[in-house]
């Protein structure tokens, strides 16, 4: 892939690996508090492993995409700092794990060498943006929503605004009102549509926000039927504001986007929009149509002539992992990757083939796997044998058969029960039991280590969740299970309902039963959810009760799968977010930081993003003085309102007659001028340094006080 990078990002990305690298050192010689370094480096892809002592690296990858010599590099990165092993995600990232946390900034750099960034893959950021895998090659699409992925991404990358929410954003761009990019769990999600206006084409996006999985799942809630184009992105910016000041950012379960918008309703939210909207960068941004392009095999290339061994396997392949593309000529082939496990010798013999057969343009799939691209017939069936050889020509993508897991207790420290293996024992029930399911792309079976839902286990028909129960002294590793999830497509969906709980070895009999009875009981052409809603939930409870039993237990069943010691559990503290810090030390560090970040931003005429830095300024600030009087705040919105009350109303501190509100609210009634940018920093630093005054005047009196 051509590198789009300017000489100032490439400085960019330079800087950030140094910093990096500054702040290990600083934090193993303890300047650096450990919740401080632990916001950073999740900021930076670097993910604490249940493990001690190692890192998981998760490499972000836009829209899943990735070229050849970005696979090899990949690859390369795993074996010399990881264990020879990638793990592809539902979010479109790559994972490897056992990482030293000295070597992240080398492998970094050697990542950045492709054009391949870990920044903002965890932590409170805006994560990866994924998008249909279809998204260019789909005959239903609109239009290639890529490019909008791509600018999407590139445009938030680094964004002062977005480096220290209160929780994580996701953002998923389908290709059609299919839906497979899911939009309706995602914090922003948009699905193409065409109008059409004096014979010209307009383009816009069907807009959702507030949706979100985990304990609590919300779906996404429509905002707009036709989003123009070149609003998009200004409307995702201006919401991320919003977001950043009224999120809450005390209680980490609550503070997502999803419950920001439940708890003040969504006309309140979208007037904040409204307001934050004069202050965005571009009240318009148009994207460029044309980028990413793909590189299509050349017309002259020969294959060699095969004849299948085996037609009837062959057949299944190509029936149920391959389709045929908008491009007259062309098909897509999914490649099946058990829980999205490769050994990076696999890896480089796929790069080998997609060399010879399809585009330079490879696609993960939110289902764990792979798309490759633009394979011609002729080209099918040697690329067939050549997938076949490495173990990648399952068929039954994306099929009853194709489940998906998170890893679970495998690295997770959230990880309750083993996923990965129970979900090779389902696997093994469908393909040796219920061979037709592998053409059933209706009903989809995922898994979750715990409730937290990497999983997608409340998006399924069949779901399951790690968990355990007691019996005794003893515990029992276990699952629950949730039955009626699913797409329904045009930015819809349904969330599975919570049946029963079982030991997690019983797993497979209640696959069976449940298979068995929708297979014996169902009509002709019902799906699954609709036999579900047909039956309810009491049938679905007493049919799978008996699985429920405790009185029965084995020995066994206290063991959880792959493991030969009974089962305990052991959940550490998970890093899915990074952890609220209310140190004064580190705040008045980062209000310093910030500054110099303003200052740096100004001089390089980014001025919006100067702006924000200033605002961070002051909000760090203020809460270091709301600190010292044990006043603690949960959003932006209330700390501005409380250094009011408790310092300008009172006269402790003089903002030359006005309030904290209007002082530091300007961000969002002016907009983002130079003139603006220069005053405002200012100002910052004006009340910092008056902040600290304050707090050392404060600090001496009380000294005098304690020696009287």
């Amino acid at each position: 892939m051509k590198s789009f990078r300017t000489e100032l990002e490439n400085q960019t990305v330079e800087k950030d690996i140094i910093e990096l690298e500054k702040k290990i050192a600083e934090f193993k010689s303890g300047n650096v508090a450990a919740e401080k370094f632990r916001s950073l480096r999740l900021a930076r892809g670097i993910y604490g492993q249940r493990q001690p002592g190692v890192q998981m690296i998760r490499i972000k990858l836009p829209y899943g995409r990735l070229t050849v010599k970005q696979l090899l590099r990949i690859a390369d990165i795993s074996d010399e700092y990881s264990t020879g092993k990638l793990h592809l995600t539902t979010r479109q990232d790559i994972q490897i794990h056992f990482v030293s946390l000295d070597k992240t900034p080398e492998l970094w750099a050697k990542l950045e060498q492709d054009s391949i960034t870990i920044r903002e893959a965890c932590g409170n950021t805006i994560r990866n943006v994924t998008a249909s895998d279809k998204a260019g090659i789909d005959p239903a699409e609109p239009f290639d929503v890529t490019p909008y992925a791509h600018a999407v991404f590139a445009y938030f990358l680094r964004k002062p605004f977005d480096q220290d929410l209160g929780r994580k954003v996701k953002i998923a761009f389908s290709s059609s009102d299919a839906d497979s990019a899911e939009v309706y769990i995602h914090d922003f999600g948009f699905i193409p549509k065409v109008k059409w206006a004096d014979g010209k084409e307009q383009r816009g996006f069907k807009a959702f926000i507030g949706g979100g999985l985990g304990a609590q799942p919300f779906l996404a809630k429509p905002v707009y039927d036709f989003l123009p184009e070149n609003k998009l992105i200004p409307f995702i910016e201006a919401s991320v504001r919003v977001f950043d000041r009224y999120g809450e950012r005390t209680s980490r379960s609550k503070a997502r986007l999803k419950y920001l918008i439940n708890k003040i309703g969504l006309d309140e939210f979208l007037a904040l929009v409204r307001i934050e909207e004069k202050a965005v960068a571009f009240t318009e941004y148009e994207v460029g149509r044309d980028f990413p392009l793909t590189q299509v095999p050349p017309q002259s290339q020969v294959y060699t002539a095969f004849h299948p061994e085996n037609k009837t396997e062959y057949k299944r392949w190509l029936d149920t992992n391959t389709f045929v593309q908008k491009q007259e000529g062309f098909r897509g082939v999914y490649i099946k990757v058990q829980l999205g496990d490769l050994s990076t010798a696999v890896a480089r013999e796929l790069a080998r083939a997609v060399s010879l057969y399809a585009a330079d343009d490879i696609r993960i799939t939110i289902n764990q796997g792979f798309l490759l691209r633009f394979v011609r017939d002729s080209a099918l069936l040697p690329l067939y044998y050549e997938l076949k050889k490495i173990g990648l020509a399952e068929p039954g993508f994306n099929s009853t058969g194709d489940i998906t897991s998170c890893p679970g207790t495998d690295t997770c420290n959230l990880g309750i029960s083993n996923s990965t293996e129970a979900a090779k024992a389902l696997e093994k029930v469908i393909y040796q039991e219920f061979p037709e399911l592998l053409y059933n792309r209706d009903i989809k079976i995922k898994i979750s280590g715990c409730i937290n839902s990497c999983g997608q286990h409340g998006l399924a028909q069949i779901g399951f969740h790690g968990s355990s129960f007691k019996v005794g002294a003893n515990v029992v590793p276990a699952l629950q299970l949730l039955l009626g999830g699913g797409n329904l497509g045009g930015g819809k969906g349904r969330i599975a309902e919570k049946i029963i709980k079982v030991a997690t070895k019983r797993s497979p009999d209640v696959l069976r039963t449940l298979l068995t009875d929708y297979k014996n009981n169902a009509g002709a052409e019902e799906k699954f959810n609709s036999y579900y809603d047909r039956k309810g939930f009491d049938y679905f409870y007493r049919l799978l009760k008996p699985y429920s039993d405790t009185a029965n237990i084995q020995e066994h069943e206290y063991r959880d799968w792959g493991k030969d010691e009974h089962f305990k559990t052991a959940i550490g503290v998970g890093e899915c977010a990074s952890v609220i810090i209310d140190l004064v030390a580190t705040l008045l560090y980062e209000a310093e930081e910030k500054l110099a970040s303003a200052a740096e931003a100004f001089s390089d005429s980014r001025h919006n993003d100067s702006i924000y830095f200033s605002y961070a300024a002051i909000i760090s600030t203020a809460k270091v003085l709301l600190l010292e009087k044990q006043v603690h705040v949960n959003t932006h919105h209330s700390l501005i309102s409380d250094f009011d009350k408790h310092f300008v109303e009172t006269g402790e501190i003089n903002l030359s007659g006005e309030s904290f509100r209007n002082f530091t609210l300007q961000i969002n009634q002016r907009e983002p001028s130079p003139a603006f940018a220069e005053e405002y920093f200012d100002k910052a630093r004006s009340f910092f340094e008056k902040a600290v005054l304050y707090r050392d005047a404060q600090r001496k009196e009380i000294a005098i006080t304690e020696k009287q």
